[in-house]
């Protein structure tokens, strides 16, 4: 994960280094002999770090390396981002000024110490320079000279030239070799409700591994015609790792009823009676709870329904299942035969439904299939990254033959999709990483995404002109993860997107010790954790967020992102509460913060000491209670993302609004926001 970031983030530390504003500034600092020191360092780092990226899989002390790397990469663009927010001081633009006034003023410390600001820049460009050199010199010692890599990578995604072959991929949801499950499914559903039971409904479970398919086949049954014709009412629902009650119930009710009901006894009350009399056909999608009391608080309303009515559970784990009344006859979903995987193998990679025409390829094919377990959806993530090279038998060998696959992957992670993950180019890896802070089943907007990698700076490409380009790259960066089947269409909103399961896992396993996703298992572990490395942060929100929660941030001094995230889609009403301290005591101790969240939290002012903030890129305060923003932020002179979505009450702008020189996306949508720029 190191070299790819540092891959990409050097060329735009070059461009730091060489821009008018930095040049003026080291040359009246008279630090400019260290900074052509630095830049040197830089293209050993740049070729040090194409050897490295290969042996980075398995070599430990390179992995080492490389990730100290990155944190002084890390750091160095702090530092550099820092000159240039002095650099847009106002004082220093004014050519009236004297050199000597404006070099004043850029070194004077703002806290007032009496040690010399241009002395202790030189000391801090020291030793970076030093700690390069020492890292450079330790290639010889890792054997990194004679892999006989190329020295640069390409900036931009590997797009597919030929735009209609992308295209032209088999749907995802086109099925090989379920027929016959579906049509039992089916046939099951449809059966006249003439045996006596103790309960109108039955449970039908379809039990798998991940990425075996057991949502797809769930969506094909419900989907099928023979079946929204038989059922009265038809309900899908995502369970995933909380087997939250209040929020799985609203979510039928209102797909059953198109209403909405906040109170939990009240809603019960009104699903009984929705129910009462009517034949329902029920998906409980990706269940994880072992907990029967919790199921049993679910479904109790549901008892008058009309017999033969059918919940379907789709989940990885029988322990449940083993204490609710279904047929004991039920299979585990099984991967495909080996000439139904060939099949799926062959649609995604070359187009076609066999290998009749590309005999060549059958033993490397059928190698594949072996290796990945012949599951559907690491076939079809195999199938696409063969689609771009389908006639190269060379490239069906190396996938074959890799030494990806004898990885033990940690967490078990498929090696087909790790493969797949290979095949991206630098840029496209980077980005994927990026989401390891999405909580697993977190709907996001492409939008929102393609801003947050922009203000990230993830998008930065020294041939981009301005960020219209940087967000249309953003937008073709997406539509190739998309295709490649790293993202998801949300089930129940094609708007929005989602990642697999497995995917998820994927990204969490390359994000390595950059990116820390605050979760109930890391909770658990997190006192035992080096916090103070850490750039990239998130959380999911609950309904009271306290101080304690995130305390242990106090330490991670050069965070650069803090991101409140949820599960799945939040039902309308629902609240979060953020701690006040959270807001006064420790988003100041995080002064290198890029991207912010607050969004959908119960706060009614920001502190103004959010204005301290100054390498501030995002800050979303959308659907909170905020009457109005501080003065001070405007202070946020590298703020490029500013969103106040459903924030009703907000009726006035600071004064100074428009010293926000760089801000370049400003979301004021909602119904009824009247504002006026006071």
């Amino acid at each position: 994960m190191a070299e790819l970031v540092l891959s990409a983030l050097l060329p735009v530390l070059f461009e730091k280094l060489t821009d008018a504003a930095f040049k003026t500034i080291a040359r009246h600092k008279g630090i400019d002999a260290e900074i052509k020191k630095l830049q040197k360092s830089l293209i050993s780092i740049q070729l040090y770090l194409t050897h490295a990226s290969q042996m980075e899989i398995t070599d430990p002390p390179v992995k080492q390396r490389l990730n100290d790397l990155q944190h002084l990469a890390y750091d160095i663009e702090d530092l550099l981002d820092g000159w240039a927010t002095d650099a847009m001081d106002p004082e220093f633009k004014q050519e009236s000024e004297g050199i000597t006034s404006k070099v004043r003023k850029l070194i004077t410390p703002t806290c007032c110490t009496t040690f010399s600001r241009t002395t202790t820049m030189i000391a801090e460009l020291d030793d970076i320079s030093t700690k390069l050199q020492d890292l450079v010199k330790e290639k010889d010692n890792l054997g990194l000279d004679n892999l006989g890599l190329k020295a640069e990578e390409e900036a931009r995604p590997r797009i597919i030239n030929n735009r209609r072959l992308q295209t032209s991929v088999v749907n995802p949801y086109s099925i090989v070799g379920r027929q016959a499950h579906k049509d039992a499914l089916v046939q099951q559903l449809l059966l006249p409700a003439d045996e006596p039971c103790d309960q109108n409904y039955s449970i039908v479970p379809i039990i798998g591994m991940g990425g075996v398919g057991k949502t797809t086949l769930a969506r094909l049954v419900y989907d099928e015609q023979q079946v929204k014709d038989h059922f009265d009412l038809k309900a899908w629902v995502c369970v995933s790792d909380e087997f939250d009650t209040v929020r799985i119930s609203k979510e039928i009710f209102q797909s059953m009823a198109n209403k909405e009901v906040s109170d939990f006894n009240r809603l019960q009350e009104a699903l009984k009676d929705h129910v009462k009399g009517k034949k329902f056909l029920l998906v409980l999608d990706d269940i994880w709870s072992e907990s029967y009391e919790d199921w049993e608080t679910l479904i109790k309303p549901l008892y008058t329904c009309a017999p033969g009515s059918m919940i379907i559970i789709t989940t990885r784990k029988d322990q449940l299942l083993k204490q609710l009344v279904y047929n004991p006859l039920h299979k585990p979903l099984h991967s495909l035969s080996d000439d139904d995987a060939l099949s799926l193998l062959a649609r995604n990679a070359l187009g076609v439904d066999n290998f009749d025409s590309h005999l060549s390829l059958i033993p490397y094919a059928q190698g594949i299939v072996k290796k990945c377990g012949a599951l559907p959806l690491a076939l079809i993530a195999l199938g696409r990254l063969l689609r771009t090279k389908k006639d190269e038998a060379e490239h069906w060998i190396n996938v074959s033959n890799s030494d990806i696959w004898r990885l033990k992957v940690k967490g078990g992670i498929l090696p087909a999709l790790r493969l797949s993950y290979d095949d991206l180019s630098v840029p496209l890896k980077r980005l994927f990483a990026y989401c390891s802070l999405f909580p697993k089943d977190y709907l996001f907007n492409k939008e929102d995404l393609v801003l947050l990698w922009m203000s990230e700076g993830l998008l930065c490409q020294p041939t981009l002109i301005d960020s219209t380009e940087e967000l249309q790259l953003g937008h073709e960066f997406f539509d190739e993860l998309l295709s490649r089947s790293f993202f998801q269409h949300a089930p129940n909103n094609e708007s929005l997107f989602v990642m697999h399961d497995l995917m998820n896992d994927l990204a969490t396993s390359v994000a390595t010790e950059f990116y820390l996703r605050l979760d109930n298992e890391s909770e658990k572990n997190i006192k035992k954790m080096k916090l103070d490395k850490y750039r990239h942060m998130s959380y999911v929100k609950e309904k009271y967020v306290a101080y304690k929660k995130l305390q242990v941030l106090e330490n991670t001094k050069c965070l650069r992102t803090f991101l409140a995230t949820s599960v799945g889609e939040v039902e309308r009403g629902r609240e979060f509460y953020l701690s006040n301290k959270i807001l006064t005591g420790l988003l100041p101790k995080l002064p290198l913060l890029r991207v912010l969240s607050l969004s959908g939290f119960e706060i009614s002012e920001l502190p103004e000491s959010i204005g301290t903030l100054r390498h501030l890129r995002y800050l979303n305060l959308s659907q909170t209670h905020i009457t109005h923003l501080p003065g001070k932020v405007c202070n946020l002179v590298n703020l490029q993302t500013l969103i106040l979505f459903g924030c009703d009450e907000l009726t006035e702008l600071p004064n100074n609004f428009l010293n926000l020189k760089n801000l370049q996306h400003l979301d004021v949508r909602t119904p009824c926001f009247h504002f006026r720029c006071c």
